[in-house]
């Protein structure tokens, strides 16, 4: 009997956001007529409507209820398992990939994207997951650099002009397989490593994510300027 891997789709949405300066967390800001939760979370079923989607909450989320009644409303087919995140997004990705240790099996993928990317685009997702299909390991989402990079010494000051042309920016969605994800992230917050991205946790680990190439304008909503920005880019990619 041959095997097919599930997909797994995980959105860590246990961060307050505190550069922001709201009163709320960033994935309850305003954005399209819903908030960024929805909006972000829309894509990804929208793409993988089969995936079940695994969201890492604030044990203090207070908002996340009533979110929930419109999101069942809106997406009633929506496979949804919610559980306790960690202090920092690698924690929390974490907890989200325990919580499917009875369910996952090792060569599973597992999709992991910032909440806070909602401009990530329909074809982007299918490029990633039709790229990493056979891959042994995952990757990621990236766009190569185009500016020019420098290295500044503690002053502030210039100290060399980088090379880039093999340097990228790491976006996501990440796509790995569940196992080494799960052993990569264990081990490298065991051992205290600084963990950004789940690439660098395979990276440390031993292995090379593979890099996919993504579109630029799969922007982070950090800062308030952020939201009026993805909007446009929201619209701009419903008319294309």
């Amino acid at each position: 009997m041959s095997f097919t891997p599930r997909l797994w789709c995980l959105l860590p949405a246990a961060g307050i956001g505190q550069r922001m300066g709201a009163d709320y967390p960033k994935q309850y800001l305003p954005l399209a007529g819903k908030t960024l939760l929805e909006v972000t979370l829309g894509k990804l079923h929208q793409a993988f409507p089969a995936a079940t989607l695994i969201l890492p909450l604030h044990p203090d989320d207070h908002w996340w209820p009533d979110v929930h009644q419109r999101i069942l409303q809106n997406h009633p087919n929506l496979q949804l398992i919610t559980t306790l995140g960690g202090a920092e997004r690698a924690d929390s990705v974490l907890c989200g990939l325990k919580i499917l240790e009875q369910q996952a099996a090792a060569a599973d993928w597992v999709l992991v994207h910032d909440m806070a990317r909602p401009c990530v685009t329909q074809s982007d997702l299918f490029k990633l997951w039709d790229t990493l299909q056979n891959h042994a390991v995952g990757g990621l989402l990236a766009a190569p650099v185009a500016d020019t990079m420098k290295r500044s010494n503690p002053q502030g000051q210039v100290e060399t002009t980088v090379e880039r042309s093999q340097l990228w920016h790491a976006l996501t969605p990440q796509l790995f397989r569940y196992g080494l994800l799960k052993n990569a992230l264990q081990t490298a917050l065991d051992q205290g490593l600084n963990i950004t991205d789940e690439a660098s946790a395979l990276e440390a680990a031993g292995y090379s994510p593979q890099l996919v190439s993504g579109r630029r304008d799969n922007i982070k909503v950090t800062h308030p300027e952020d939201l009026p920005l993805a909007e446009l880019l929201l619209k701009s990619h419903s008319l294309s």
